[in-house]
């Protein structure tokens, strides 16, 4: 979600009627994302095992996607981060996720 990449429609629907809370929520977003302990890409595999946990495909996907065209996060840095929602949220969400990312 850095440099106000957000994956959902509904944040184009609150950027548009609530440009005061977009802005908030664009601040909340670059205070998160500072690379000042763990840097973005391992903020981003967290992200990625979060959202495949919690089995949203289209989050999943995006997560997958733009960690791999802007930070260049590869197939194998992610199947790790996988192996993390195998053990904390079991088998369907982790297989959920290997599809997508075989599919990338």
């Amino acid at each position: 979600m850095k440099n106000e990449v957000f994956v959902g429609e509904g944040m184009k629907y609150i950027k548009e009627n609530y440009p005061e809370l977009y802005r908030v929520i664009v601040d909340l977003n670059n205070e998160v994302y500072t690379g000042k302990v763990l840097d973005y890409k391992t903020q981003k595999l967290i992200a990625i095992a979060i959202v495949a946990a919690a089995g949203d495909e289209k989050a999943t996907r995006k997560q997958m996607s733009s960690g791999m065209s802007e930070l260049g996060i590869t197939k194998d840095e992610i199947f790790d981060a996988l192996k993390v929602v195998l053990l904390t949220s079991g088998m369907p969400a982790f297989i959920k996720a290997v599809r997508i990312l075989n599919e990338l």
